[in-house]
Order: C-alpha cells, then structure tokens, then sequence
C-alpha cells in the first residue's frame, strides 16, 4: 500500500496526507504535479492520492478540477481541511532589507499580497511549482537576496530559518485536499456530492434549470463554479458540489432528471466532508422523510388504478 501526493517533502499536502491516520503510516512518494498525481493512481501505482482543490483566500485550484473533469476517470475518496500558516523564510543570516526577491507556489503567494506590499514593496515575485520547491530553490542558490514562502516543515527540511510568520492575509486561512482513488465511500451521514454538468446548448435559464433540480428537492449547494469547456469560447460547464451521498433517493433521484435535462454529467464522487456541519446534517435528514413521505403517499395512489378501466362494485 503506497500514497502519492503533490510534492516535493514539505508541502502542505504532504501535512494534510499526514493529518490522516489511514495514510500517514503508509509508504508516501511525491509528485511533481497535480496531474502528475492522478495520471499515478489512475496507472494503478498507488492506493490513493492528495492534492489541494480548494482555498479559502484564492478559490479552487483549477489544475485539479479540469484533470478531474477532463483527463481521469478517479473519484474523491475524503476531503481534508488543513489550517495553513504562510512563514517568510531565508538562508541563515538573510535580513528583510537584503531581500529581492520572493518564490512561491502562485496560490500561496497571493494569499500574502498585502503583507508583501506593505513590508515589501515593489519586491520581485516568482512561481514555484510548489511552496515545497520555493524553499528547496532558496536553500540551493548562492544568491543571498531571496525568501521563500512556505510552510515550518519545510523550512525545517531544506535548512532555511522562518524570517516573519504568518503572513498571510486573512487570519483562520484554510486549504481544501482531497484524497482521489476509486469507487465510493459508503454514505457516513455527513457527506459531500460533487459533479460536472454539461449543457447541451447556451440558453437563458439553462442555469437556472439545473439549479431548480435541487431545489425542488432541498438538497443545498456548497458550491457552484463554472469552468470552461475547452470547446470553444463562451462554452462553459458547472461545478456543484451539494449534501449528501449518491445512495440517497433525493440525490440520486435529482441526478436522473440532470442526466435526463443535459448533455452530460460528470459524476467526481460521494465522500465524507471535512469539518463539523450537523445543522446541516439535521436539515437533510428532514428533506429525505418528506420526500420519502411523499413517495409512499404516490404509490398508494397508483396501486389504486385499475387495470381494465370499467368501474367496480
């Protein structure tokens, strides 16, 4: 049993690959990419894999909804929420006023904009493919004027000492992973629905469609995106992520009349959610007696029909 992760050592994946129990004490081999992640798992190489989806600050990480949609046939097995601390981090030695430069993984970065601005103006900033790369760059130039945005692991593991902490924006900042493999969790309870949905044509109220598929069924959206096709301008796709588990009737009856309504619908897995939302949980239990209320008072309606249609004593 192996688990692969977005790489290299240090990132904040890697912490939230080590946040989980299960994974943490297996056999864990980074990635250079998200892509690089998935294509993996879905070889059959490894068990499972974890990469970010989603920040609090930036939004989705778009590199790994569009693989997801367009390029794997995987399914999100969990989702993990890991606190994430942004440091600002040098060679020993390196001071504030010596720097001119800063790397980071392009997310990461620009959750730190204003701190940035304020104590470094006008300071140069560069991509990394990761905040783990950034501190392992820094570490190896000779170059003695730049600082790397990452996380204290790794900091800690290429050498570098933590120059300011926390640096990012917004207080309570959070980043989304989720951990891809195959087939379905079985439904907790608490759990978390996220499909694709393909329009057959761009039409007023073909949003508005899809949406009033949920809401006749008080199923509630964490999450609606649009994202483009790769067709053609202007042709865009919906990212939903709504309560509840496929093995519900009102999820799945809501997904047959989507399937039914439009040109496809890319299912990307049932899953247990990250964090505590029993109000929610609370409501949909409610939302599936009713519908079940309503099922049962159907059927007994129709079990009334006669077969020859004549009246009966």
């Amino acid at each position: 049993m192996r688990v692969t992760y977005f790489g290299p050592p240090g990132t904040f994946t890697e912490e939230a690959l080590r946040s989980q129990d299960d994974l943490a004490g297996l056999e864990r081999v980074a990635q250079r990419s998200v892509p690089d992640v998935i294509a993996a798992v879905e070889r059959g190489e490894f068990a499972a894999g974890v990469v970010p989806i989603e920040n609090m600050i930036e939004g989705s990480v778009s590199v790994t909804l569009d693989t997801l949609a367009f390029d794997s046939d995987l399914l999100i097995q969990r989702e993990v929420d890991l606190p994430v601390s942004l440091n600002l981090c040098v060679p020993a030695g390196v001071a504030l006023d010596d720097l001119r430069a800063v790397t980071s993984f392009p997310h990461a970065a620009a959750q730190c904009r204003s701190w940035l601005a304020q104590k470094l103006p006008g300071i140069d900033v560069r991509a990394a493919l990761s905040t783990a790369d950034a501190a392992r760059d820094v570490a190896k130039s000779k170059r003695r004027d730049q600082a790397a945005i990452c996380n204290r692991l790794a900091a800690e593991l290429y050498g570098l000492e933590v120059l300011a902490t926390e640096i990012e924006d917004h207080p309570e900042n959070q980043t989304r992973f989720v951990v891809v493999g195959r087939g379905i969790p079985a439904p907790t309870g608490h759990d978390k629905t996220s499909i694709v949905c393909f329009q057959r044509a761009d039409r007023p109220g073909s949003l508005l469609a899809i949406l009033q598929e949920f809401a006749a069924r008080a199923v509630n959206l964490t999450k609606l995106e649009s994202r483009p096709t790769k067709r053609g301008l202007g042709d865009y796709c919906f990212f939903i992520d709504c309560e509840g588990h496929i093995a519900d009737e009102l999820l799945a009856d809501t997904f047959r009349n989507l399937m039914a309504k439009l040109a496809d619908v890319k299912f990307l897995g049932s899953y247990p959610v990250g964090g505590e939302q029993e109000a929610n949980v609370a409501r949909r239990s409610a939302a599936s007696k009713a519908w079940k209320h309503a099922g049962a008072w159907v059927d007994s309606l129709r079990e009334q029909i006669r077969e020859d249609g004549e009246l009966t004593p």
